[in-house]
């Protein structure tokens, strides 16, 4: 949307000749507009094919600085050499609107990358505004490793898409890691649920990922028992007790900077994203365990949309960090914040991985 919001996206188009690959599925990503710097929306496309070359689908976006404001088009049109073009049609939805805002349409040109699944658009609005132009840029989850692996041997599940966060459940409540990759031995077919994490909205798409597995698992030798003393009565030395080897600490020994590579929020929000739970409730327990330590909670935000804004923002997300710790078991008194706007980030922008918290031990 030009001016006060804008949305506007339009083509897309399957890969090259006869054979080439299907575009269908669901896309995630963010259009930028050169006319408004530091302007966002974020965006899903869900295409389907049709008949011939012809594909059709609908077009989600959101107001990056105001989620409530909202647009769903029909999308359609056809296939080209090296993407597809598609044309806004009907406007099914919107929610937000104001006197003074209004949205773009007319076509977008997508170009296709099968390496990356990724879809790069150039808009091309009709006159309304100050409409004219667009840039848009989205990712697919597609599973890019063997989809069969061998019963209880380690292996590495790759897929495609940008920031993606995997779950080993539908309702996104059991976080298993960040990234392009998930190395495990599965006993079993196992169905992981994924999404991405760049530029989110409520209309973010759970993508399911099924990997079968074959044959049974080979027998492991027994663990070898690690030796400690009993823990009561005269010593022995056949005298054993197995235990396992504790998770390793978020905190250093010694105080030093620690960023949390899992612990992310949403963009624009000091809401935590479901993937921050397990090292924050590691961070908790270490901390209920070295009753003497004191840390200080800096947050960060990412370089989109105004400083002033992005400052308060990342003094939400130490507070957010600060409060789950509380509730955790952590008195307040021994934890402090600091916000850093987007004053130093670790990452181009965008990127998910800037909008983070590190902890430091304080005297």
């Amino acid at each position: 949307m030009k001016s006060s919001f804008w949305y506007g996206i339009g083509a897309l188009l399957l890969a090259a000749p006869a054979p080439a690959q299907s575009l269908s599925g669901v896309w995630q990503g963010v259009e930028t507009d050169t006319h408004q710097p530091g302007a966002y929306w974020p965006s899903v496309l869900r295409l389907q094919k049709s008949k011939g070359t012809n594909v059709f689908g609908i077009l989600y976006e959101e107001v990056g600085t105001n989620p409530g404001i909202t647009v769903t088009f029909q999308m359609k049109g056809t296939r080209t050499a090296t993407g597809l073009r598609l044309e806004h049609g009907e406007k099914l939805n919107e929610t937000g609107r104001t006197m003074n805002s209004y949205w773009c349409d007319g076509s977008i040109t997508f170009t296709y990358d099968p390496a990356l699944e990724k879809l790069t658009g150039r808009a091309t609005y009709r006159p309304q505004g100050d409409c004219s132009i667009g840039t848009l840029t989205l990712y697919r989850i597609k599973i890019k490793s063997a989809a069969t692996v061998p019963a209880g041997v380690e292996s590495t599940v790759r897929v495609s898409g940008r920031n993606v966060l995997w779950f080993a459940d539908a309702a996104l409540k059991k976080p298993l890691t960040a990234g392009n990759t998930y190395r495990a031995k599965l006993s079993k077919t196992t169905t992981f649920y994924l999404q991405q994490s760049y530029y989110p909205t409520k209309e973010s798409p759970v993508v399911p990922i099924t990997i079968q597995v074959t044959g049974t698992p080979p027998k492991a030798a027994p663990p070898k028992p690690a030796l400690v003393p009993a823990p009561q009565g005269p010593a022995s030395a056949d005298t054993t007790v197995a235990t396992a080897p504790p998770a390793p600490p978020i905190l250093p020994a010694a105080p030093a900077l620690v960023v949390l590579p899992t612990v992310l929020f949403e963009v624009g929000k000091p809401e935590l994203l479901p993937s921050s739970s397990p090292a924050l409730s590691q961070l908790a327990a270490e901390l209920r365990a070295r009753p003497d330590l004191k840390l200080r909670i800096a947050g960060h935000a990412d370089k989109v949309g105004e400083p002033d804004k992005n400052q308060v923002l990342s003094e939400q997300r130490a507070q957010a960090v600060k409060e789950f710790l509380e509730k955790a078991g952590v008195a307040a008194e021994r934890l402090s914040t600091v916000g850093y706007g987007d004053t130093r980030p670790l990452y181009p922008s965008p990127d998910v991985r800037n909008r983070r918290v590190e902890v430091e031990e304080i005297k």
